[in-house]
Parts: structure tokens; C-alpha cells; sequence
């Protein structure tokens, strides 16, 4: 690779790097992913299956999140670059294949292939970046992606729990390796400040990953009302997919209202986007996202039927996977805007408390009820801080 090429797999300029193409078609095998662990997590009735699609959401989002940072760096519009991005997107989409299967017949496909995506990536930059400052940051990498890469193979070896553990493990190692700056003998660590990202770019990529969770939630409820409507749709069915489909809105709206836009000014105006980069993107946001594949699943229990009660499992998923979003939502304000969120922290303890009142009503009236817990938040929010744009926009972090 000749010096010119490797000048120009940087992006030119640091302000107002938009979202290319080649990044919105590379969302598209998340969408499946996404669908995938959903339906994986509908399908199971048990803790582990509970543990296995997070351990399973952790895999995905670290092969997504580290090509979002990847591609904030390095230009999608070089053909270098964009064949990356477009071989990531292959060995994704079999990756996603595999993951129902993961932790039965599929777990050497989901290993290998997560594995070598996610080393194969980093080796490609570490090579077309030799004698620019981002150099240095990715060989730091190397060490740790290939560190984690030890237990996920061996977790390939073995079943049940230990996979389970390992495969943690391997995940825990890369989130620590990012916690230490990526430590390497000799070379020493990173700082956040020379993790040179756009944060606005960084923040509307992961904004977009929490559009393809609560997309799922559409696709579930457009797919089951497209069958009960060849079966003569009953007003109970009717009612429950206009609360799944505002349960999905109502997501969005406590998400998009206000903090979305104003978090990526914030991560924009930082002096050290990095930081936040890390902390409330990358280490946070997989909390929301679980959050809303939770609900997804959940809707999918409900809307197949509502009539039910009784059914914990179902329950679970109903106000736990609200909760979670809600809880994972507060957090990242907590890091962006160093406030805590009332409304969020309160309708979660009051989602939990619910659980008392779930084995003696319907699905159905659980999710009205959870429903009109959610609708509260941003209610709350336009309550609390009127002037969200003046107290929120004059200092950065």
C-alpha cells in the first residue's frame, strides 16, 4: 500500500462527517441480527435463554460498534475502505445466521467468524495507517482483540454454561482493554483524547442502531396483524397491535424527544469526544438496545396471545425490557449530561413493582399499563426542564 493510499483512507477533516452510504447499507445485516435475537429470546422460556441472547446482543453490538468506529476514522468512500466495510458485512450476515444456533450446533461459525472480524478488521487499519497518530491505537488493539479471542474459541469446545462464560469473558476482555486505554507492554495506553472520532457522526450511528431495534418491534407487529387479518381480526387482537405498535412509539419518543439531538452536540462540543464516545455510546447503549429487543420479543408473546395470564416468563419481558431501556436510558444521561433522570429512575422502580399485579391481569392489560408508565416520561421531561436547550447546550463536558 504506497504512502498516497494510505493518506487517504483518513477522512478529510474532522467537522461534519456525514453517514455514508456504504454505512446505512452495512446496517441492513443488523436489522436481521437484531430480528434474529429477538425471536431467539421470544423463543425461550428460561434464564439461560435470557443469558445466552445477552451474551449473544454483546458479540453483536461489539462487531457493529467497532466498525462505526472504524469508519468514523477511516473514509468509506475509499475502495479500500468500503471493500472492508462491505466483507464485514458478509461474514456478519452468516454470523447473524448462526446465532439462533450459537450455543447448540453453530458455536465454531459464531466464534471464528466474530473472531476474525474483529481482528481482521483492526489488522487492516494497523496496516493502512502506518505513520498517521491512529497508528499506534490500533495496534494496541491487535493484542487485546486477539487476547479475547482465546476464550471464544475455546468456548466453541465446550456447552452449556461454560460456553456461556467464556464467550462473557471474551466480551469482558475487550470492555476492559477500552476501560485501560488498550495497555500494551512497551507502547504503553491510549488516552480517550487520542481516539479522534466526530461525535456527531458517532452519536448518529448509534442513534441509527436503536432505529433498527425499534424496527423490530414493527416488523413484529406488521407480521402478526398481516396474519390475523387473513383470520378475521378480533377487537381484542385489534387493540393489542395499536399498543404494540405505541409501545414502539412511545420508546422512540422517550429516546428521540430531546436528548438525542442535544447528546450529539454535546459528544460534538467535547474536548474529549472520545470519552464520551466510550462511555455513552459504546459501554451504555447496548443497555437501551437490549432494552427494546426485550420489548420486541415481548411483543411478539403478547400479540400471539393477549388473553393469557399468569405467565412470568411473559411478564418479564413485558416490564423488564421496559425497564431496562429506561434504566439504560438514565445512564446515558447521567454520562452525557451528568444529571439523573427522575422520570426514567421512577418508572422503572414502578415497572418492577408491577410484577405484583401481573399474574391477576391479561398480557394485554399488562402492556396498557406499561404502556401509560412509559407515555409519563417524556410527559415529565417537557415538565421538568422547559428550558432543556439553554440548560443543556452553553458548557461542554
Amino acid at each position: 500500500m504506497s504512502e498516497s493510499t494510505r493518506n487517504r483512507l483518513l477522512r478529510v477533516g474532522d467537522e461534519n462527517v456525514r453517514v455514508s452510504n456504504i454505512e446505512l447499507f452495512f446496517d441492513l445485516v443488523y436489522v436481521f441480527a437484531v430480528t434474529q435475537l429477538a425471536h431467539h429470546l421470544s423463543a425461550t422460556h428460561s434464564v439461560d435463554g435470557v443469558i445466552q441472547t445477552a451474551v449473544l446482543l454483546a458479540m453483536v453490538w461489539q462487531v457493529w460498534v467497532y466498525t462505526t468506529w472504524f469508519s468514523n476514522y477511516l473514509d468509506p468512500d475509499h475502495q479500500a475502505v468500503r471493500l472492508t466495510i462491505v466483507v464485514v458485512m458478509l461474514l456478519s450476515l452468516v454470523l447473524a445466521a448462526a446465532l439462533p444456533e450459537g450455543f447448540t450446533s453453530r458455536g465454531w461459525i459464531v466464534a471464528v467468524l466474530y473472531s476474525a472480524i474483529q481482528i481482521g478488521r483492526s489488522l487492516f487499519a494497523v496496516v493502512g495507517l502506518r505513520g498517521e497518530r491512529l497508528h499506534a491505537v490500533f495496534v494496541r488493539f491487535i493484542p487485546w482483540l486477539a487476547l479475547g479471542a482465546v476464550p471464544m474459541l475455546l468456548g466453541a469446545t465446550v456447552h452449556g454454561h461454560a460456553r456461556e462464560a467464556l464467550w462473557a469473558l471474551s466480551i469482558a476482555i475487550e470492555v476492559g482493554g477500552a476501560a485501560v486505554g488498550f495497555w500494551t507492554p512497551v507502547i504503553g495506553r491510549s488516552e480517550t483524547t487520542d481516539w479522534t472520532i466526530s461525535g456527531a457522526h458517532f452519536a448518529e450511528r448509534c442513534q441509527a442502531f436503536v432505529l433498527i431495534a425499534l424496527g423490530e418491534s414493527i416488523v413484529v407487529t406488521g407480521t402478526t396483524l398481516s396474519h390475523g387479518l387473513r383470520d378475521h381480526l378480533t377487537g381484542e387482537e385489534a387493540l393489542t397491535f395499536v399498543v404494540a405498535f405505541a409501545g414502539a412509539v412511545a420508546l422512540w419518543w422517550v429516546y428521540f424527544d430531546q436528548a438525542a439531538e442535544k447528546s450529539a452536540e454535546r459528544i460534538e462540543a467535547s474536548d474529549d469526544p472520545g470519552r464520551l464516545g466510550r462511555s455513552a455510546f459504546h459501554w451504555v447503549h447496548p443497555l437501551i438496545v437490549g432494552g427494546i429487543i426485550v420489548s420486541a420479543a415481548a411483543d411478539e408473546r403478547v400479540l400471539a396471545d393477549p388473553s393469557a395470564r399468569g405467565h412470568m416468563s411473559t411478564s418479564l419481558l413485558v416490564l423488564g425490557g421496559t425497564a431496562l431501556f429506561l434504566v439504560g436510558h438514565a445512564v446515558f444521561k447521567g454520562v452525557v449530561f451528568r444529571l439523573v433522570s427522575w422520570p426514567r429512575v421512577v418508572a422503572a422502580a414502578v415497572l418492577m413493582a408491577l410484577l405484583l399485579l401481573a399474574p391477576h391481569v391479561t398480557e394485554l392489560v399488562l402492556s396498557i399499563v406499561t404502556l401509560a408508565v412509559v407515555l409519563c416520561v417524556p410527559i415529565a421531561d417537557r415538565l421538568l426542564h422547559p428550558a432543556w436547550d439553554a440548560q443543556f447546550t452553553t458548557a461542554t463536558p
